[in-house]
């Protein structure tokens, strides 16, 4: 059995950095909005997970239904968490498995 050509496996490794930091930054840069009530609240998420905006339509508010409109906001963060996870996924997973090829 041969030795790996570690010179091969060296150079894997720094693509696959790269390659990793590309998909980083491209998550770090991404606004992820989520919806709830077809679209009446919105919420705008960052890659870093921070708040960028909320948008409530104003037939959601209803001074004696806050339990409604709470419950909005909430499935609006929710649906925005969830689309930044899969991004993050969809980006990194790749590289992820690539870290097989490299015999790590």
């Amino acid at each position: 059995m041969t030795q790996p050509d570690m010179a091969q496996i060296l150079a894997q490794a720094q693509e696959m950095q790269v390659r990793l930091q590309q998909a980083q930054a491209e998550i770090m840069a991404a606004t992820i909005t989520g919806t709830a009530g077809n679209g009446l609240v919105n919420v705008d998420l960052r890659g870093d997970g921070k708040v960028a905006a909320v948008r409530i339509d104003p037939q959601v508010v209803d001074p004696e239904d806050v339990d409604t409109l709470q419950d909005l906001l909430v499935g609006a963060f929710v649906d925005a968490h969830s689309k930044l996870t899969t991004l993050a996924e969809e980006k990194m997973g790749p590289l992820s498995q690539g870290l097989g090829d490299l015999g790590l």
